[in-house]
């Protein structure tokens, strides 16, 4: 349990960081992909 709890504490908050990115990120890409295919039926009016 002495070995763990440091090793939790040094990599607990860049994988915090990193999931938290990640989400912002696919969020974003959601409305790109949205855009993407709403696309062709704009091109066509």
């Amino acid at each position: 349990m002495e070995t763990i709890l440091p090793l939790v504490q040094e990599v607990g908050f860049p994988v915090a960081v990193t999931f938290y990115l990640l989400y912002r990120i696919e969020t974003k890409l959601d409305g790109v992909i949205q855009s993407i295919q709403n696309l062709p039926g704009k091109m066509k009016e």
